[in-house]
């Protein structure tokens, strides 16, 4: 079964992406929550035209966010986080914590687009992470846990 996707959804695909699932999961699950619509004929055309009135938006997202990839890429991330005695966090630091920072540094990013490789993390030290800027656009960015 074809459909058309109406928002975002996470393992499938993006806003406007025409996408193939199983007859359940489509019509039990993706077009009852208003995540899809069914690909026919007349839903395909407009689809068609939406995509093509939205490309020269798409491509200025994707250049400004890309240009922010590469701005944070030259950046330097620190989050302060409170340590005992043996080098270790109480609690941990996650992605929550990350996008406070980068949000104080003047990004605009969500939470749910950053996913931190090494989870949890719970000592001091050098961590990567995977930011989603744009559909196109996924950078890997260091950031370093300080005590304070």
């Amino acid at each position: 079964m074809e459909i058309i996707l109406k928002k975002d959804v996470d393992n499938l695909g993006y806003k406007d992406d025409l996408v193939s699932v199983k007859e359940g999961y489509g019509r039990n699950y993706l077009i009852p929550q208003g995540f899809a619509v069914l690909a026919t004929g007349p839903a395909r055309k407009m689809h068609e035209e939406t995509v093509r009135q939205r490309a020269q938006k798409v491509e200025k997202e994707r250049a400004a966010s890309q240009s922010d990839a590469d701005r944070l890429k030259e950046m330097t991330i620190q989050i302060g986080a409170k340590v005992g005695e043996s080098g270790k966090i109480f609690g941990s630091v996650n992605n929550i914590q990350l996008a406070e920072e980068m949000i104080k540094m003047g990004f605009k990013i969500d939470r749910k687009n950053i996913k931190i490789k090494a989870e949890p993390i719970k000592t001091v030290g050098e961590y990567e992470a995977e930011i989603l800027f744009h559909k196109d656009v996924i950078e890997t960015v260091a950031f370093e846990v300080v005590g304070e």
